[in-house]
């Protein structure tokens, strides 16, 4: 089976294109498959709520989904068609933020030892995390909302926000080490800055699962909801926090600045995912085939 990738970093022929799309009115910003978009303009925010037609997981077609977004963010803001101050990304699918990697679609690339379609996969994600991480070169203060587990690269999805405020009770774990591999979309890269390498290994190495009370204290979330509360949550962060926005901005700036994620790292660190795919055990992808199917059931007990 060929799956094809979204071009995650277009280039200015490609953005001009966008552009005179836009200014012609051929297309509107933010009409999208499997993601929700708003603008309140009373709040300069850009809600946006995933929900993806198969698992909650990160689906080639999502991908695509989230490299248009984050081109139309960019225009939006360029045209000055929305002021966007904030950012936020959630999950419409319930109990769930996001369960990561298309696991079945790893492992058909795994039994044909398809390595460059397992690299495509993993830069096609970093590079939208890095995008993400950056605020899109923008003043803009990114948002991760948590009302459902958050598990493998939905974690690591999440670490790439500067803020995240999740629901007491939600789920945030990375279990790759239980079928014999590791996160390789992130994980590694900002734990190690934000905990320091040592605790981000044994935090990975674990493979266990921690409750947003235990992430608040370490201080990977930034602001505790009780359930069914998250947007709200949300909403007064940004009320109470907007006067104070350029000075957030800047902040983060410099906290990149001082602490540096540069994109080849992210991708190098996905070359070393997919050869670790690749040395998987005919058990390990039965696991993995396993994890899988918990996740369909998911999905048939939300449309239920």
């Amino acid at each position: 089976m060929t799956v094809e990738y979204p071009p995650v970093v277009p280039g200015p022929h490609h953005r001009l294109q966008h552009a005179d799309s836009l200014a012609s009115g051929a297309r509107p910003l933010f009409q999208l498959d499997q993601l929700d978009v708003s603008f309140d303009p009373a709040l300069g925010t850009l809600w946006t709520y995933m929900h993806p037609r198969t698992r909650p997981s990160f689906n080639p077609d999502l991908l695509r989904d989230f490299v248009t977004w984050q081109d139309d963010i960019e225009l939006a803001c360029a045209s000055g068609a929305m002021p966007i101050r904030y950012l936020v990304l959630g999950s419409r699918f319930p109990g769930v933020f996001s369960l990561g990697g298309d696991l079945d679609l790893f492992a058909q690339h795994i039994r044909a030892g398809d390595r460059e379609s397992l690299v495509r996969y993993g830069r096609a994600c970093v590079q939208i995390l890095h995008r993400n991480m950056t605020g899109l070169d923008r003043p803009i203060v990114t948002i991760g909302l948590v009302e459902g587990d958050a598990l493998g690269g939905g974690f690591e999805a999440l670490l790439s926000f500067n803020v995240v405020i999740a629901e007491r009770g939600a789920s945030f774990g990375l279990p790759e080490t239980l079928f014999g591999l590791f996160p390789g979309m992130g994980a590694h890269c900002f734990l190690s800055r934000r905990l320091g390498a040592a605790r981000a290994e044994q935090m990975i190495l674990s493979g266990r699962t921690y409750r947003a009370e235990e992430l608040y204290e370490m201080g990977l979330v930034h602001a505790l909801a009780e359930p069914g509360a998250g947007r709200d949550m949300v909403e007064d962060y940004i009320r109470q926090n907007r006067r104070r926005h350029s000075a957030h901005c800047a902040i983060y700036e410099a906290s990149r600045a001082v602490n540096p994620l540069p994109l080849a790292e992210l991708e190098a660190v996905v070359d070393l995912w997919a050869d670790a795919a690749l040395r998987l055990s005919e058990s390990d992808l039965k696991l993995m085939r396993r994890l899988t199917g918990a996740q369909t059931r998911l999905l048939e007990r939300a449309a239920a």
